[in-house]
């Protein structure tokens, strides 16, 4: 028997944010992650994930924290590791397409604070909103990752895949990831997608999957000997579920095999007994839903990841029609085709489970229509990998106009705009790029900070006397 090369598998661990961002909404705060980091740091890991998708929304909206400070605080105790983060391509992090400036300025400043590599993924796999977060990653010296959001349907062949890897690796991309947002990818059918990738890039390949439908240990498993570079798990007690699998679970799998991790599982199990209290903490609290950590195979049918299943629910029950759920889970795929069978993933994900809860409760398909689908269906948000249904895209928006060229090309430069309307908050750079992905939001956090430091709550204040409380 030919003996197979060492290559220790690598990961990229996700506790810090894709891991609770996928079980307790993403409320853990700076403070609880502090005290630990130095020891994440010593294990050895390919990458650290710590900021991104919904951590920056999540801290200043509930936390009213500052996500720029977190990010330096954990840069400042990780001096080996390398830092890592969610980007939503031309979307940032916010929730629309922003004009080329912000981006730009988002990267720089983003790399500036401490982030080394920035996963950057489009919610409909439109290159296009890709290429100026690839060029300003590029630019500062970062590790520029674009990442493909996973999905199944007639158009998401193995050649489509190739081909948008090479595209990809044209662009100047320093790796892929495939990300499995919804546990979708089975393990014979990443094997295969690995290998056609590997065949077809230079570039190393990443995986990122959910283990929601309960296959992703095993699709890893599979993977590795395929070939991938790195996988993404997370800390046992925040593993499994909506989130990644348990990174102690993959480093014991491959433990004297040619994928050996060499991380150390004293070490692991030193931070795991770290984390167990909050995991503990959440479920007590109801944080944590206990149906998150369970198995849920219908993700496999409707394609639905576990935070846009929990947001359907939300959204039914304040509606008091939670006994729709299921015909809303029927609904969702027709609504997704209806749109071009986009992938279901941020924020895709939220437009498509909102219409289709609209078209169940109204009891009549389209007869009422959110913004965000009315912009997907005007191209707002790019190009689809299907043409959209032409009697549901009449239906929603008449004769109004359609973009075909990449819709940041219309938006124009928009920091000069914004650093107008925000001055008088600015204590940092920084601040102007809070206030252009959630303008209201970030104002909010700015006046709560600034309470903070005088003492002054500006809400009680009697600006008619100028008098204020303290």
């Amino acid at each position: 028997m030919t003996e197979i090369a060492k290559k220790p598998i690598k990961i990229t661990e996700t506790i810090l944010r894709d891991a609770h961002q996928s079980l307790i909404a993403t409320r853990m705060s700076t403070e609880q992650m502090l005290p630990i980091i130095e020891k994440l740091d010593e294990v050895g890991y390919h990458s650290l994930e710590c900021w991104g998708g919904a951590t920056f929304d999540a801290s200043l909206r509930f936390l009213k924290e500052d996500p720029w400070d977190r990010l330096r605080k954990i840069r400042a105790r990780a001096k080996k590791t390398k830092l890592q983060m969610l980007f939503r391509g031309q979307n940032i992090l916010g929730y629309r397409p922003y004009g080329d400036d912000v981006v730009e300025y988002f990267v720089q400043k983003s790399i500036a604070n401490g982030i080394d590599i920035i996963r950057i993924f489009d919610c409909l796999n439109d290159l296009r909103n890709l290429q100026t977060a690839v060029k300003a990653a590029n630019k500062e010296g970062g590790h520029a990752q674009v990442a493909l959001s996973y999905t199944l349907g007639d158009a998401y062949t193995l050649d489509y895949w190739t081909s948008m890897a090479k595209q990809i690796e044209e662009m100047g991309a320093n790796s892929i990831c495939i990300k499995d947002m919804a546990g979708l990818l089975l393990p014979y059918k990443a094997t295969e997608l690995v290998k056609a990738l590997k065949e077809t890039v230079d570039i190393p390949i990443q995986l990122h999957t959910h283990y929601t439908s309960g296959v992703a240990s095993m699709t890893y498993m599979k993977v590795v000997e395929a070939g991938v570079d790195v996988i993404d798990c997370a800390m046992s007690p925040f593993a499994m579920g909506t989130s990644q699998p348990a990174t102690e679970v993959m480093v014991e799998t491959f433990k004297g095999t040619p994928y050996d991790t060499g991380y150390d599982q004293k070490l692991l199990a030193e931070i795991a007994d770290y984390f167990r209290p909050m995991r503990d903490e959440a479920l007590d609290t109801g944080l944590l839903n206990p149906k998150n950590l369970g198995v849920n195979i219908k993700t496999l049918l409707y394609q639905v990841p576990g935070g846009m299943l929990s947001n359907l629910t939300s959204q039914l029950k304040e509606q008091h029609a939670e006994d729709k759920f299921y015909d809303v889970l029927e609904e969702v795929p027709r609504v997704r085709k209806d749109l071009g069978e986009c992938p279901l993933v941020t924020p895709s994900s939220q437009i498509v489970g909102t219409q289709a809860v609209f078209n169940v409760i109204m009891g009549e398909r389209y007869k009422m229509v959110t913004k965000e689908t009315k912009d997907v269906l005007s191209g707002k948000y790019g190009k689809t990998v299907k043409p959209f249904n032409p009697e549901v895209q009449k239906k929603c928006i008449g004769d109004g106009e359609i973009i075909t060229c990449r819709p940041a090309d219309l938006i124009g430069n928009e920091l000069p705009k914004l650093e107008a309307e925000m001055e008088q908050y600015k204590q940092q750079d920084e601040d102007v790029l809070s206030y252009a992905l959630f303008p209201q939001v970030a104002t909010d956090f700015f006046k709560y900070r600034e309470a903070q430091q005088t003492k002054m709550d500006a809400t009680v204040a009697d600006t008619k006397n100028g008098a204020y409380p303290v």
